[in-house]
This record gives C-alpha cells, sequence and structure tokens, in this order.
C-alpha cells in the first residue's frame, strides 16, 4: 500500500482500494475518484478477470488471513497490478475535506471565485506537490501535508493554486490537452475493482493517472507563476492571513532543493513546475512583510485541526512500524493517538486500536470523528453490531455527513438483522441526496432495496452505481429495467430515463470513435 495510507476501510471517509461486502468478516477497502474531465462523470474502473480470479480465491480463504494488514497487501498487489505506474488515488475522508474547505474558503472568496464551484481534492501521493487540472480545482498530494508545519503553509499554497485559476491559467495553458489526455487514457484504461456481492454489486478502486500529466500540465511559464504569486499574495491579504507561512513553505522547498540536489528536470515534484529561487522567495517575502496580516498568528483552532488531520493521514498511509516511531506511546496527544489508532487497527490490534479510541473519547466524548473511528475499527473488525452505537451517534453529531452516514448504513446492512434494514434504507437515501456520486453508498442502498423486494429501485440503484463507473451497456440494461417496473412518471421513473438516455449516448459516441 503506498506511503501515504495504509490498508483500512476508510481513514474516516477515506477510500482506499477494493470494497467487497462478505457478512463484513474482513475489511472494507474504497476508493472514490473525485476528477472530472472534459465533462465526462467520476467514474471508476475494474480489475481484468486475473486479479479479480485471484481476489476471488482470496475471498474463498478468508478464515486462512488473520492479518487485516496482510489482506490489504493482497488488494493492494491487485490493484498495482492492474493500474498505471504512476497512477494515484483520491483519498476522501469526512473530517480532512471539512478542514481543506474551512481553510480554503477565505481565499477562494478572496479570489472572487464561487466556494460552491471550487474542490480542494486530496490525491494519494507521497511528492510534495499541489496542482490544478482544468476547471476549478485545486489537487493537494499527501507529500505536501506530511512536509508542511501548519495550516497556514498549505494555505499559502492554496492561494498560490488559486492564483491560477483565477489567471486561468489551467485554461490557457498550452500542455493542458495533453495533460488531459494523459489522464483520461488512464481513467478509462486503467484497473480497479473487485466485484461484491453479485454482478451489479461492483466495487470500485479509483486511481487516476495525474503523475502522468502533471509535468505537462503545470510546466507554467515564469511569468504566469509570477502572477499566481502575486494573486496568491493577494488573496491571502484580503483573508487576513500572514504570509509567513507561504514564504516558510518555499524556504523549504529551496531547502529540499540545495540538500537533495533536486534540479527543475526532476518531474512530478512541487518544486519542477513552481521553481523555487531564492530572488523569488525574497521577492514574497518583501511584500507579505509590507502587509498588515505579516505579524498576525495563525488561527489556533484550524492550527489544531490541522495537527489531528495531519497525524490522521500518517498513520493511514505509513507502515505500522514507521508511525509507532514518530508516534511513540509516550506521547498521549490527540494527534498522536490518531496515529496510532490506525496504525495498530492496520496491524489487527484490536484491542490496542480500541484503547487508543477510546482514550480519544475520554477527551471528546461527543467528537464525532473520534466515534467514527471505534465505529469503523469496529465494523472492519468483524463487530458490526458493536459499531453501530458509535456510528449513529456519529452520524447524528455531524449532521448526517454523507461519508460518515454510508459507513453507519453499511454497519446496519452488516448486522444481517432485518429490523435494522428500514433505518439503513432512510440514512443511505439521505447520503446519497447529499452526495450522489458516491457508488458505495449506492450499493449499499441498492442491497436494501433488493432486500426489502423493492427490485426497481434496487436495479436503479445499480444504474446509478454502474453509470459512475462508466459501465454504459450495464448502466443502459439496468435503467431500462427500472424504467419498465416503476411507477410512470414519478422521479424515480425519471431519473431511470435520463440514465437511459445518458448511457446511450456515451455507447453512441464510443461507437463512433472506433
Amino acid at each position: 500500500m503506498p506511503k501515504r495510507h495504509g490498508g483500512v476501510f476508510a481513514f474516516g471517509e477515506i477510500f482506499v482500494a477494493a470494497s467487497f461486502f462478505a457478512k463484513n468478516r474482513f475489511p472494507l477497502f474504497r476508493t472514490m475518484f473525485r476528477i472530472a474531465a472534459n465533462g465526462l462523470p467520476r467514474a471508476f474502473r475494474f480489475i481484468p478477470g486475473s486479479v479479480r480470479q485471484a481476489l476471488a480465491h482470496a475471498m474463498l480463504h478468508l478464515p486462512r488471513i488473520r492479518s487485516i494488514a496482510r489482506f490489504s497487501a493482497l488488494i493492494a498487489a491487485a490493484a498495482l497490478a492492474s493500474q498505471p505506474v504512476a497512477a494515484q488515488s483520491i483519498l476522501r475522508d469526512a473530517e480532512t475535506e471539512a478542514l481543506l474547505h474551512d481553510m480554503a474558503a477565505p481565499l477562494i472568496t478572496a479570489a472572487g471565485l464561487d466556494q460552491k464551484n471550487v474542490d480542494i481534492v486530496l490525491v494519494n501521493d507521497p511528492s510534495v506537490n499541489a496542482f490544478v487540472a482544468g476547471g476549478q480545482a485545486v489537487y493537494v498530494n499527501s507529500g505536501l501535508i506530511n512536509m508542511a508545519d501548519s495550516a497556514a503553509e498549505v494555505q499559502g499554497v492554496i492561494a498560490h493554486e488559486l492564483g491560477h485559476i483565477a489567471g486561468g491559467h489551467a485554461i490557457s495553458n498550452g500542455g493542458g490537452k495533453a495533460a488531459t489526455g494523459i489522464s483520461l487514457l488512464s481513467l478509462l484504461l486503467g484497473a480497479a475493482a473487485a466485484a461484491a456481492g453479485g454482478g451489479e454489486a461492483a466495487m470500485g478502486v479509483i486511481m487516476a493517472g495525474q503523475q502522468a500529466a502533471m509535468g505537462k500540465y503545470l510546466a507554467f511559464s515564469r511569468a504566469q507563476e509570477a502572477t499566481a504569486d502575486a494573486a496568491g499574495m493577494q488573496f491571502l491579504s484580503k483573508a487576513g492571513i500572514s504570509g509567513r507561512g507561504s514564504v516558510g513553505f518555499f524556504k523549504k522547498l529551496a531547502n529540499m532543493e540545495y540538500r537533495y540536489g533536486y534540479t527543475a528536470s526532476d518531474e512530478n515534484a512541487f518544486y519542477s513546475t513552481h521553481p523555487v529561487t531564492q530572488d523569488r522567495i525574497a521577492t514574497l517575502q518583501d511584500s507579505y512583510e509590507k502587509d498588515p496580516a505579516w505579524t498576525r498568528p495563525n488561527n489556533p483552532a484550524l492550527e489544531a485541526r490541522f495537527a489531528r488531520a495531519k497525524a490522521k493521514l500518517f498513520g493511514y498511509l505509513a507502515l505500522p512500524r514507521d508511525t509507532f516511531n514518530t508516534y511513540p506511546a509516550t506521547m498521549t496527544s490527540v494527534p498522536a493517538r490518531y496515529a496510532r489508532a490506525y496504525a495498530w487497527h492496520k496491524d489487527a490490534h484490536l484491542d490496542k486500536a480500541m484503547a487508543e479510541a477510546d482514550a480519544l473519547l475520554r477527551q471528546a466524548p461527543t467528537d464525532p470523528y473520534f466515534l467514527e473511528l471505534k465505529g469503523q475499527i469496529l465494523l472492519e473488525s468483524g463487530k458490526p453490531d458493536e459499531a453501530l452505537a458509535p456510528l449513529r451517534r456519529a452520524t447524528e453529531l455531524s449532521g448526517n455527513q454523507p461519508l460518515i452516514a454510508t459507513t453507519f448504513g453499511h454497519a446496519l446492512i452488516a448486522s444481517e438483522d432485518p429490523k435494522n434494514f428500514a433505518e439503513a434504507e432512510r440514512i443511505l437515501k439521505v447520503a446519497v441526496a447529499r452526495d450522489r456520486e458516491n457508488p458505495f453508498a449506492w450499493y449499499q442502498l441498492g442491497v436494501v432495496y433488493a432486500a426489502n423486494g423493492d427490485l426497481p429501485r434496487a436495479r436503479l440503484a445499480s444504474a446509478e452505481q454502474q453509470v459512475m463507473e462508466l459501465r454504459m451497456p450495464e448502466a443502459l440494461a439496468s435503467a431500462e429495467a427500472a424504467e419498465a417496473a416503476l411507477p410512470k412518471g414519478s422521479a424515480d421513473w425519471l431519473r431511470a430515463q435520463d440514465i437511459a438516455m445518458q448511457a446511450r449516448a456515451a455507447i453512441e459516441h464510443q461507437r463512433k470513435r472506433r
């Protein structure tokens, strides 16, 4: 598993590799793709037959697999075997997404952009980089989060990337077309998903080939870089955020270049697309020092949240031994316990993982993310009934946050108690209403519909999932079956028609390209 997050079902709601649903005897692995290019829907890809057979063989021998870490390694190996070398996954976590949103919100407003249209996306890549890839999305690598010492440093990077968006660089850049082509090629041809619970219950691992695109996409000219620097400074100033974080991070990059002998020819790193020079740093610092916000202290609440998210990310991505070295047992802070909880869970030490989770909850009994963590550990350790209480509470306290609610819905279904299915249906319907592009939620909702004998809506849920996975022939078949059985003129009937039309158009487009 890449250094960025290990192999647990979700670090919160991070989707990592492949998903399986088999009475909850083993961890659930999920990877969600959140990048949309050229109008294509967010999509998933599928593991080839040979890899799928290997995974099926492993599932038949689950009693022999004692270690979560070993099984996650198997899943990761299968995914890596079928994806491009340079592919990357998008990581999703309710807590981290909320943090990135709050960090970026004042900067987006200062840039004159609509917060609803700008996404800050976390990419599973250990290199220190951030980039924009068309539209209004800023992609931040996990390696950059790991290197940053403060939220203010990351805000400086985000401000710079927003400068590229506001300047139209991602649209006008000559390398954009080539980079988008690389990304789409890896999206359509790469691997990623093992069938779970039947042919219509395919879960996905989404690996976006952005790494191959980075070098070409953001090979901005020096003029564009200078423009983005100036815009970033303006956005930070308008937001009342000190530029000390921005200057500090650029100095770290310069030190990396000096220490490790990196040059501008090195690919897929921030300094290759954002060349760092002492003159550039001096210009930045000189301008920032004149700003009234220069001496303003960092937001303490935001910094505390960043420390948590950074440790959470590290515990999820790093090898357990590296986590224990970085956050030894002598450290009893919230970030340290957070990181160790994931490390122990990945290492299949339920008692120790639960001890860390319980210690966190003693400090903050109503923290929805700590409750989510406890429920996740229990669910993935084959104890769905015990996971219900913390996950139900986490869902309530988070205001039915879709990613957390989806985990709760999964636990209700995994309990295999028909009495829980009505609640699962209600929870999952709310989750997909707020986050429709969540194929795992659609899959679980389809399971509930089928269990209740509502096959038309189960077909519709399958169609929703399949169209996001670009499985257009299957999506068309499912949508047509749903349309034929649903009440004519109903909202679900109309949605089935929409999916069928979208699938037909995509199939026809693909046919013409052959």
